[in-house]
């Protein structure tokens, strides 16, 4: 166990400053309003720090100055950009328990997920992209006898970009990773749950980017989570043997409380085979009950704290309601300051508190009886960003994962995530470059 310290005491790995400012082209610039707004940490519903209040001239502003970097920026080499990527990885790394107390502190998860999960996929996010732009070459076709079109990526020139509050550093890596790789200037805009932990990363890697190719603009309106109602499909041979695969299985249950379930992909829907239904709901509710919620700051809490009141009070309303419609409410359901613990309703698939979400750590479990019915009910939800599929029979999970809607299907397990290099193509354009050869009039005209 380690146990860090809280930002303002002694032995913190993190000195957060009494007021923070925009970031706007390379420096800190107070709001055009003289506004600012306090940031209070979920882990103890106290004010650390504040930050400024954006407005509409406090983004132009900052349009402004990407403008201007975006010039000089878009046209280095792809060689230069990546080496700088590696360089912000490189600091990120030189630097990880700091960025990771930050995180928690700021959102209230737990300092132990920020280590082992956020931190080492921003590391990875900026190395990723730098080997793509490292490795990659145009293209050249020929359209005709005599003229060649030479094909090469361009960037798109400024990206604004608002995170949300559930992963703030991790999302503004994986907008900073690909807009920078493609040689766009960028504006973001955190989340006002979470804009603290932005400023402690731009202390970090500013000085390696040139000013106004990435700037911050806090305090503006909140910038709420989408959620999706994804569903955790467990067949009856799960529990047919109690062995490694077991354990793996109730672990990808328990996931649903995994950054206190503010994620738009936490399985908050768990579908259970009724042929093995009572043995996984009772051995999955013993694992969720082990769950240990508490300090954020100590790396044996599983659980950390919701990220805001208003969100607090969000998931116990929402906890009422599963009650008021009979669901039965198996395990947690309560809550202490920013704390809630994760919480079990078992119900009919077809209530409320199953197809709605709210982003809390709250699953819905209910039966299904073969696999047809399990992707019918699974189906039901209209935004599945994730699912999740738990069975020893490969074949039968293979094509069970192939019939969900879901964006993204993790068959035996809950947290691997893809390489995304496809997003490059968001963050620029492709500039054909038509050469004719020859001297000789087409006869147009």
């Amino acid at each position: 166990m380690t146990q860090y310290a809280a930002p303002g005491q002694p032995g913190s790995v993190v000195a957060y400053r009494p007021r923070y400012d925009h970031f706007i082209g390379g420096e800190h610039v107070p709001p055009v309003s003289g506004d600012y707004v306090e940031n209070v940490t979920p882990v103890t519903g106290e004010v650390f720090t504040e930050v400024a209040r954006g407005t509409d001239a406090d983004r132009a502003r900052a349009l402004h100055s990407a403008s201007g970097a975006a010039r000089a920026w878009g046209r280095t080499t792809a060689r230069e950009r990546a080496t700088v990527l590696v360089e912000i990885a490189d600091r990120v790394e030189e630097h990880a328990d700091e960025l990771a107390v930050a995180e928690t502190w700021d959102n209230g998860k737990p300092v132990r997920e920020a280590l082992v999960s956020d931190v080492p996929m921003i590391i990875e996010q900026f190395r990723q992209f730098a080997a793509v732009i490292r490795t990659e070459v145009g293209a050249v076709e020929q359209v005709g006898t005599d003229t060649a079109d030479y094909r090469s990526h361009q960037p798109i020139g400024v990206v604004q970009r608002r995170l949300g509050w559930a992963f703030p550093l991790l999302h503004t890596a994986r907008v900073l990773a690909p807009a920078l790789a493609a040689g766009n200037a960028v504006v973001l805009e955190p989340a006002l749950q979470t804009p603290a932990s932005i400023h402690v990363l731009m202390d970090v890697i500013a000085d390696l980017l040139p000013p106004g190719v990435v700037n911050v603009i806090t305090g503006s309106d909140d910038h709420p989570v989408v959620a999706g109602r994804c569903p955790n499909i467990f067949f009856s041979d799960v529990t047919s043997q109690r062995d490694s695969f077991l354990d793996k299985a109730l672990e990808g249950f328990a996931m649903f409380a995994a950054n206190q379930g503010e994620v738009p992909t936490a399985p908050s829907r768990a579908l259970i085979q009724t042929a093995g239904y009572e043995e996984l709901l009772h051995l999955a509710t013993e694992r969720t009950r082990q769950l240990r919620t508490g300090d954020p700051l100590d790396t044996d809490t599983m659980v950390g704290a919701v990220v805001s009141l208003a969100q607090r009070d969000r998931v116990l309303a929402y906890v009422e309601r599963g009650k008021a419609e009979g669901a039965r409410l198996v395990t947690g359901g309560e809550a202490s300051g920013h704390y809630v613990q994760p919480t079990i309703f078992e119900g009919d698939h077809r209530s409320g508190v199953f197809s709605d979400d709210v982003l809390g750590p709250v699953v819905s479990v209910t039966r299904f009886d073969d696999r047809d019915d399990a992707v019918k009910i699974a189906n039901e939800a209209t935004a599945q960003l994730g699912a999740g599929v738990w069975s020893r029979d490969l074949v039968l999970a293979h094509h069970v994962g192939a019939e969900l809607r879901a964006e993204r299907v993790w068959v035996n397990n809950y947290h691997a995530y893809p390489a995304n290099t496809a997003v490059l193509a968001e963050y620029r354009r492709v500039k054909h470059l038509l050469v004719s050869y020859s001297d000789r009039a087409q006869g147009y005209f």
